[in-house]
């Protein structure tokens, strides 16, 4: 990408430099349970109907970390913490400026970097599960080693690829914003038949609006020559049946909950194509 990294971003809170992580040193890429653990261990879960993320770093955390007085100071993960910053607070200049557009206001996420464990209002945030949003405080977490994974474990290189990932989180928190995931969840509470289904067009959804803030940074100039194929990689690489084929050797639609590596390139691809954030309707149909 061409954007241009100017410092940290004012929506960015790093704990990387928090204490109290305990026995989860090593988090993905460091020796601890990894993105491979982590799928599973979601695996086991949707098949018993049982948290066994539970059993593993312990407990809800709360208070188990405490986030570090000063940013960390790491010269060598300094360059990919501006790039994030540069890329989160490109996305949310684009949905600040989307959301009139649909009579509505929209509220800033923050990006909280950590290292392998991090107290959230959604419970203890591992390292484990890869980048996540928690809409009960309306934040982005990412452990930065999980791009390193993006990488080497999944062939999902890229700088275009890191910032996918984020726009797809912040894609979650325009969803908590406009009351989708409220609606989600409540729909999965109704029909435990159509939950998985359900995860699937929300996951997908925000697929859509990180390649509706895609085709925007395209028209600003800050796209390189093969940045689109790298958003489609890491796209493809997270998609469940290719994570499911590898984990388990094995492929069970029934289970999915984020959408096929074809699904996610597609609807990527769709709000990349889009100017309008009705394109991204995945739950039509």
């Amino acid at each position: 990408m061409r954007i241009n990294p100017r410092g940290r971003s004012s929506d960015l809170e790093d704990r990387r430099g928090a204490s109290g992580g305990g026995g989860m040193r090593g988090g993905m890429g460091r020796g601890g349970l990894g993105l491979g653990g982590f799928v599973i261990l979601l695996i086991l879960s949707a098949v018993f109907g049982q948290d066994f993320f539970s059993l593993v770093g312990g407990g809800s955390g709360a208070g188990a970390t405490t986030a570090a007085e000063a940013p960390v100071q790491d010269a060598s993960e300094e360059e990919t913490v501006q790039f994030l910053s540069a890329v989160l607070d490109s996305t949310q200049n684009f949905w600040a400026e989307q959301f009139p557009k649909i009579g509505a206001r929209y509220q800033r996420s923050t990006l909280v970097l950590f290292r392998d464990v991090t107290p959230t209002a959604c419970g203890t945030g591992q390292a484990a599960s890869g980048p996540f949003y928690c809409p009960s405080d309306g934040k982005v977490y990412i452990d930065l080693s999980f791009y390193e994974e993006l990488e080497r474990r999944f062939g999902a290189p890229g700088d275009f690829a890191q910032a996918y990932v984020l726009a797809h989180e912040i894609g979650h928190h325009v969803q908590n914003l406009l009351g989708i995931s409220d609606q989600v969840r409540a729909a999965q509470s109704r029909n435990r038949d159509a939950a998985n289904q359900l995860s699937v067009a929300l996951e997908l959804q925000a697929d859509c609006y990180a390649g509706l803030w895609g085709a925007t940074a395209a028209r600003q100039g800050l796209l390189s020559e093969g940045d689109v194929e790298e958003g489609l990689g890491a796209a493809a690489a997270v998609g469940d049946d290719r994570i499911q084929k590898q984990a388990t050797g094995r492929v069970s639609p029934e289970s999915w909950t984020h959408g096929s590596s074809e699904q996610r390139m597609q609807w990527f691809t769709r709000g990349f194509q889009s100017t309008s954030i009705e394109a991204c309707d995945t739950f039509k149909g």
